[in-house]
């Protein structure tokens, strides 16, 4: 290499050592020597966000009465800002606030911390907001304790009270409707992991349960937000948006206020009676629909709960008892959620099978005391041999043996535990004509899917329980040990994914493993009572605003046809009229200036309860009316309550007194809750009820 080359390369490498050299001494002056500077730069423009929660839209019946409203509440917050910059970080501030609020200091404290300030395990009541905004610490203030608040301002710095929104649920005609209206509660972040919302903000409260939830996105509105620069002492040094909240939209249901709290009365009257009468009457459902529409005109669950108590705070006991086996789980919606067997009331679906099944519906069977079914006895109701009757009678007076003998014999058709290729399942078959495993699909959460005891049912649940039952003396507990119960774990251990020959019997007056929703049930009943419209099961009609814009408007579906004949469905109607006439109901309705036609049930449940004792069996009444001209399906069911007439029937007969106007033996069309004959159609006048009731604005 020559002197000109070597000349030339070093040149080139004192620039590249130059350059790096440079380089490093920039980020030398940027990251070290300047770091503080441009730390503080930094810390000089972050920025906060303040929320304002928008006014919750109100939820109305549909006739306008607020079921959902906003009232005024007074409020005592605390700001953080202030109260950090005391000697004693708030120490003694929040002490005086405890004695004069009558609260717990350790409450006070926990309420006004961000839940990131606190460690994980102990955020119980944390802040979910911004501390530059008021923290509340009541929203129920007297307001003589407000005023000394107020007027205290050097012993009480940066506490202030002020006026604030409630939900607040009216109880209108002693209406509870908890369980249709839900709750609204403070954001929490298991609902920021489990919503795909983006506009959701820590500070907001939003609907829990119920209506609540479900139409939670129109109601909430839109929150204000107040967007601060701060410097790094954490003081405001200026504004960059201030964009105000937009009130949520309103919805509109179609309850009648009149109607839920007649519905809800005639369900407590009947658990009560159920316990009057020797049974344990631990709980209820009751459910009134349009068969025309599918709308939910009133429903109820029992036991239920205050739905103001989340705003007025829960204790831990109170929270406990919501899900309290002892106190029957209150917090269950047992008319979407429970699921029960339906008992005689699903003779409706085995006269489908018979008549699908060749059986003529005209002609006379035996009804004897009992039949048997390989080494099993199965006995007719309360053991009486009713003699020979028609399909029509044995509806009526529901006789148990002509189905046990129907669905054996077809049982046998079909192969017994050696099944057909494709047997002909025409029991099984017929339910599903009803879609009765298919969810109605109301706009209410967590809505229980029916089960149906078909032989897919029965190998699933072989699959899930083989296991215990084939090692059962091991895995079941000492008072599970009894002789019956040992060799029926021996026979399904053996044999449990088959349909046997007592499935098939039981199956055919709604007993075994099959068990419906109340709701469904009510469905079901809808669909025989129009002629074979399955409808969907919808309590809302519209979203609207305060002006009345209709925002959206909701309509039940179609979701099928029964798959059965016109005359089957008129032999049905004639049969469940009968009941009323002649049969299991007949004492009920004795008199009732209106022609009702319906089904009783008498459900054997299997268990114990909490205390030890035997569980009683299941209610059910259930029923459409006018018979002729029908409009309405009402269904109740009482939880160990008894025989289905003499509890439910007397309930769903009170129901129908307030809707038709019934008093004193005879139809006062004044008093009845839809005088034209039907609910109405048009939307009632939010503006006008807001203003009436005097919710917030």
């Amino acid at each position: 290499m020559n002197s000109k080359s070597r000349l030339s390369l070093l040149v080139v490498q004192i620039l590249i050592i130059s350059l790096v050299t440079a380089l490093f001494g920039r980020l030398f002056f940027l990251q070290v020597a300047s770091g503080a500077k441009y730390q503080d730069a930094a810390l000089s423009i972050q920025s906060r966000d303040v929320i304002t929660p928008a006014i919750r839209g109100i939820i109305v019946d549909g006739s306008g009465v607020a079921l959902a409203s906003n009232k005024v509440g007074l409020a005592i917050t605390i700001d953080r800002i202030v109260v950090d910059e005391l000697d004693d970080k708030g120490f003694a501030l929040m002490q005086r606030l405890a004695n004069l609020l009558q609260l717990e200091y350790a409450d006070i404290y926990q309420n006004t911390r961000l839940c990131g300030e606190l460690p994980a395990g102990q955020k119980a009541g944390c802040w979910q907001g911004s501390r530059y905004q008021p923290i509340p610490i009541t929203k129920s203030a007297d307001p003589n304790t407000a005023i000394q608040i107020v007027e205290r301002a050097d012993l009480f710095p940066g506490v202030t009270a002020k006026p604030v929104a409630i939900r607040a649920y009216p109880s209108f005609f002693d209406v509870n409707a908890a369980h249709l209206l839900g709750y609204v509660g403070p954001l929490t972040e298991n609902d920021l992991l489990s919503t795909n919302e983006k506009q959701y903000f820590r500070s907001e409260s939003i609907g829990k349960s119920g209506l609540e939830i479900q139409y939670d996105s129109y109601l909430r509105g839109v929150p204000g937000i107040r967007t601060v620069i701060v410097d790094r002492k954490e003081s405001i040094t200026k504004e960059s948006q201030n964009k105000a909240s937009i009130d949520g939209d309103h919805l509109v249901t179609s309850l009648d206020v009149r109607l839920q709290a007649a519905t809800e009365k005639a369900l407590k009257d009947a658990v009560l009676r159920g316990r009057a009468n020797g049974y344990k009457s631990d709980s209820g459902a009751a459910v009134v629909m349009d068969v025309r529409t599918g709308r939910i005109l009133a429903m109820a669950s029992y036991p239920t709960y205050d739905p103001n108590s989340w705003e007025k705070g829960l204790t831990v006991q109170q929270a406990k008892d919501l899900f309290s086996e002892k106190k029957s789980v209150p917090a269950l919606n047992r008319a979407i959620q429970g699921l029960f067997a339906p008992a005689s009331t699903f003779k409706v679906i085995s006269v489908v099978a018979a008549d699908k099944a060749g059986y003529d519906l005209n002609a006379t069977y035996n009804c004897p005391s009992q039949v048997e079914v390989g080494t099993r006895t199965f006995r007719n109701f309360d053991s009486k041999n009713q003699g020979r009757m028609n399909v029509n009678t044995a509806i009526a007076v529901s006789c148990d043996t002509i189905w046990y003998q129907i669905a054996f014999d077809e049982w046998l058709r079909d192969g017994g535990l050696k099944p057909k290729s494709n047997p002909n399942d025409y029991f099984f078959k017929a339910a599903e004509a009803f879609k009765l495993t298919d969810r109605v699909g109301i706009d209410l959460p967590a809505e229980s899917a029916s089960r149906i005891a078909d032989r897919e049912y029965k190998k699933s649940w072989y699959e899930q329980n083989k296991d215990f039952y084939c090692n059962y003396k091991e895995r079941a507990k000492k008072d599970q040990q009894s002789a019956f119960l040992i060799q029926l774990a021996a026979e399904n251990c053996v044999d449990g994914d088959k349909v046997r020959a007592g499935d098939a019997v039981n199956f055919s007056i709604g007993q075994g493993d099959t068990v419906l929703t109340p709701l469904k049930l009510t469905q079901t009943y809808a669909a025989i009572a129009n002629g074979g419209t399955i409808w969907q099961a919808l309590v809302a009609k519209a979203i609207v605003k305060t002006d009345g814009t209709v925002v959206e408007r909701f309509t039940p579906q179609k979701l099928g046809k029964l798959d059965v004949k016109p005359s089957t469905i008129k032999f049905l109607q004639s049969g469940l009229r009968q009941v009323v006439v002649r049969g299991t109901a007949a004492g009920v309705f004795s008199g009732f200036p209106v022609e009702i036609s319906g089904k009783t049930g008498t459900g054997e449940v299997f268990g114990r309860n909490p205390d030890g004792s035997a569980k009683d069996d299941t209610s059910w009444f259930a029923s459409y009316a006018p018979t002729n001209n029908p409009r309405y399906a009402v269904t109740m069911m009482i939880g160990q309550g008894g025989f289905g007439a003499s509890t439910s029937g007397v309930g769903v007969r009170s129901i129908y007194s307030t809707l038709f106007g019934v008093s004193g033996g005879r139809v006062v069309a004044d008093k009845a809750i839809f005088p034209e004959g039907k609910p109405p159609e048009q939307l009632p006048k939010i503006s006008l009820v807001i203003k009436k009731k005097g919710e917030v604005e």
